[in-house]
């Protein structure tokens, strides 16, 4: 069912820079296809322009790999504040590499830290945006859904995101000893989460033809979050579908962590089975028209 991943990281994402990481991401391309998945596309974080180096060595491995029509260059951005972005311009900040998580105004202008022109010279062909982090907001349940609602509906009207990653994703605070989520922000309950803003974010990305991310790892499979919400979420998903907003599929692999041929997406698969989502239903870029991913710059965004 899942022939397509447009989410994973490879060694040269910040979150996965260790020089014990063996996995190249030719090896991780091989996996792919050795699994089954025919089309994907590499997508390491940039949070903020510090992150630049990194998105730059991502570009060079991708091509040095062989010419494969098939296979694509994108990023993850992360919404930060235009407060944090403008402070390390500055220069007074030093170099964060995930961007200055406290100190900023709550309900501040939001931004992300990919230009134009970086999407221009580096040719990246899609963009993924994820809500990651609460925008210096209490850490308390209902300040923390209103503050997520705000960052999705962020990304899913920003003119340079294709696709809106893992909504409602969560990691930090409430987490117990065990390493489990069972209560805050939305584990105990996902109806913690109204279907008005629900309903207001499938709006949002079906007016401005944003797709939404599936993700495998971090959502289906992650071992941290309760059964009972993760079969609200396939639930949701669904009901965006439902809705007429498309979706896409992403493992959100990182190198680090797991083998890409160990993902149980047999699980997965008969999750997103129970609610009627098939792989008809999932977007994918066409194959990249011939020696354009060797350009690295120039490329017509799709």
């Amino acid at each position: 069912m899942i022939t397509s991943d447009w989410h994973f990281h490879s060694r040269h994402s910040c979150d996965c820079k260790d020089g014990n990481i063996p996995t190249t991401l030719a090896e991780t391309f091989a996996a792919m296809r050795a699994r089954g998945v025919t089309d994907a596309g590499v997508t390491d974080h940039i949070h903020t322009p510090v992150n630049r180096p990194d998105l730059e060595a991502s570009r060079r491995a991708f091509d040095a790999l062989p010419p494969d029509p098939r296979l694509h260059f994108g990023v993850e951005v992360s919404v930060v504040s235009a407060w944090e972005l403008e402070e390390i311009a500055r220069g007074g900040a030093g170099q964060p590499v995930y961007g200055l998580r406290s100190g900023g105004p709550a309900g501040g202008e939001l931004a992300i830290g990919l230009t134009e022109e970086d999407r221009t010279r580096l040719g990246i062909e899609y963009v993924v945006g994820g809500t990651h982090w609460p925008m210096y907001v209490p850490i308390e349940r209902e300040a923390v859904i209103r503050d997520y609602h705000r960052q999705n509906m962020f990304l899913a009207v920003h003119p340079q995101v294709t696709i809106v990653a893992h909504p409602w994703w969560w990691s930090g605070a409430w987490q117990g000893a065990d390493k489990r989520y069972s209560t805050d922000p939305w584990f105990d309950d996902f109806r913690n989460v109204s279907a008005a803003l629900h309903d207001e974010f499938a709006a949002a990305a079906r007016e401005h033809g944003k797709i939404v991310e599936i993700n495998v790892c971090c959502m289906l499979l992650n071992r941290s979050y309760p059964d009972g919400f993760k079969r609200q979420y396939v639930e949701y998903l669904a009901g965006l579908k439902a809705a007429g907003v498309r979706l896409s599929i992403g493992s959100d692999h990182h190198a680090q962590l797991h083998e890409y041929g160990g993902i149980d997406f047999a699980r997965a698969e008969a999750m997103l089975n129970e609610v009627g989502i098939r792989e008809s239903d999932f977007w994918r870029l066409p194959p990249a028209p011939t020696g354009a991913r060797q350009l690295g710059e120039g490329l017509i965004p799709l």
